[in-house]
């Protein structure tokens, strides 16, 4: 088990974790690895820990324990602490609340023409592309731009600088990695303070000319009662939101594209019948997901599937691995769009699912059967390739051809 475990952290099967993920398993949904370490690779098992009130995010309190002041654990607490992906009750509930509202079910059907109109827009662009019979960079051109747009109306940022957005993204997520450089951390936090400066700017503005955005209602909330929202956590939550409402929908469009250029079938299924984009968008979020792990950790002993995980310890949840658990979902390594009872842990569960579940699911759906059918010759140019992430597994090219 701790060969295996050692061969995942190891960044040298990144690029396909699976079959490691079917080393783990086989020896348990829920292991203790050592001391204080156990992983959770069964689909039961991960989703009764994300579900386990007492399992808890790495807060400011838990990561004291294992990091020290001046390292990479003060670093990212430093960039991730005061926000929501970081926080546990109390106060996970009480600013989850304050953003909730603009992920309803009504707030996100309502941006559905925003995104059918970009959606348009750059699939447009991209046909234009090809009947110049240029090779171009389905991730630069589309999978990137779609979420940040939509992302930046929800917020109320300025799309102009999508650019900038996509750079601090980048240095900002090394953290959820399981091994990163040293020299990552130190980016990151520079990448947070940049955010904090733009956000803190944004929050003037808003002030001074309030809007019907998501940036205004925290300024708003933090305004009328800084108990409920502190500056610390104001600009935190902004840019989890930005960075989040963007980084898994651009690897949940690229997985999918890759999937679909791979298998001119399903292409052609879509192209003819659009209503199989949920069923289709699923299961690229079961097969290939966006977020392939995360953690949690407990005060207390806590019990688990019968597996007792002792106080302090620590649970890495591989969803990668429990979308693929061939006890839930037979043939795991088929990509079938037709799976019944298909519930990928793909966006959590329990207390920290992601608030953007539904809007990054709208996103796909619309896109993909646009895709297709503007862009029926759509296919690849040249290899795809994947960024060498474990937490967000995306690509980082897929250059793909269009011919008119």
């Amino acid at each position: 088990m701790g060969d295996a475990v050692g061969a995942l952290f190891s960044g040298q099967n990144w690029l396909d974790p699976y079959p490691v993920y079917d080393a783990i398993r086989a020896h348990g949904p829920l292991v203790r690895v050592h001391e204080g370490f156990y992983v959770a690779s069964g689909y039961g098992a991960a989703d009764a820990v994300l579900r386990e009130p007492r399992m808890l995010v790495p807060d400011r309190e838990l990561t004291s324990l294992y990091g020290t002041a001046d390292g990479p654990a003060a670093t990212e607490d430093l960039v991730l602490g005061s926000s929501m992906l970081r926080s546990n009750p109390p106060d996970h509930a009480r600013m989850r609340r304050l953003a909730a509202g603009a992920f309803t079910p009504r707030r996100v059907e309502g941006m559905r023409a925003v995104v059918v109109e970009q959606a348009t827009t750059l699939t447009g662009y991209l046909d234009y592309l090809g009947k110049r019979g240029e090779v171009f960079d389905f991730v630069t051109e589309f999978a990137y731009p779609l979420p940040i747009r939509v992302i930046c109306a929800l917020l109320g940022v300025p799309a102009q600088d999508q650019h900038w957005f996509r750079e601090q993204a980048g240095a900002l997520t090394a953290l959820l990695e399981p091994a990163m450089p040293l020299h990552d951390f130190t980016e990151a936090g520079r990448a947070r303070g940049r955010l904090d400066l733009y956000f803190t700017d944004l929050v003037a503005q808003r002030r001074a000319e309030p809007r019907d955005d998501l940036v205004t209602a925290l300024t708003a909330a933090h305004d009328a009662d800084g108990a409920r929202l502190s500056t610390p956590e104001l600009l935190a939550n902004l840019s989890l939101l930005l960075v989040a409402g963007f980084e898994t929908t651009t690897n949940l469009l690229s997985n999918a594209l890759a999937i679909l250029l791979e298998r001119p079938d399903l292409a052609a299924a879509l192209r003819h019948d659009p209503s199989l984009a949920p069923s289709f968008v699923e299961e690229v979020l079961r097969y290939d997901a966006p977020v392939q792990l995360t953690e949690r950790w407990c005060r207390d002993e806590v019990r688990v599937g019968g597996v007792a995980v002792e106080r302090y310890g620590r649970v890495l949840v591989l969803l990668g691995a429990a979308n693929r658990d061939p006890s839930r979902f037979p043939r795991p390594g088929h990509f079938d769009p037709a799976r019944e009872s298909n519930q990928p842990l793909s966006f959590g569960a329990g207390g920290h699912y992601c608030l953007g579940a539904a809007l990054a699911r709208m996103e796909a759906q619309v896109a993909l059967p646009m895709l297709v059918t503007m862009l029926p010759r759509l296919a690849l140019a040249g290899p795809p390739l994947r960024r060498p992430r474990l937490t967000l597994r995306g690509y980082g090219e897929l250059p793909v051809m269009s011919p008119g």
